[in-house]
């Protein structure tokens, strides 16, 4: 009865550690997150319309998955 008791207490104590570890590594990187945010934010990347630039690639793709029986009529963004 004795082992089984030093097997819970162990059981306790490496689970509370573990939790503890799990807690620092979450806190420490929504930290890093945050002040690599603040010392170099994502630059915006140019968004290519969605027009005659992709309309030879999309009617390619309609016409490959169709068999040639598809037909593109209209793009619009989702």
């Amino acid at each position: 009865m004795e082992n089984f008791g030093l097997g819970l207490q162990l059981m306790l104590v490496g689970m509370i550690t573990v939790f503890l570890i799990l807690v620092i590594v979450i806190t420490g990187s929504r930290l890093l997150i945050r002040l690599i945010n603040r010392i170099a934010p994502e630059e915006e990347q140019k968004k290519a319309p969605a027009g005659e630039d992709y309309t030879a690639v999309f009617e390619a793709a309609v016409a490959q998955l169709t068999d040639g029986k598809g037909k593109l009529t209209k793009i619009t963004k989702l």
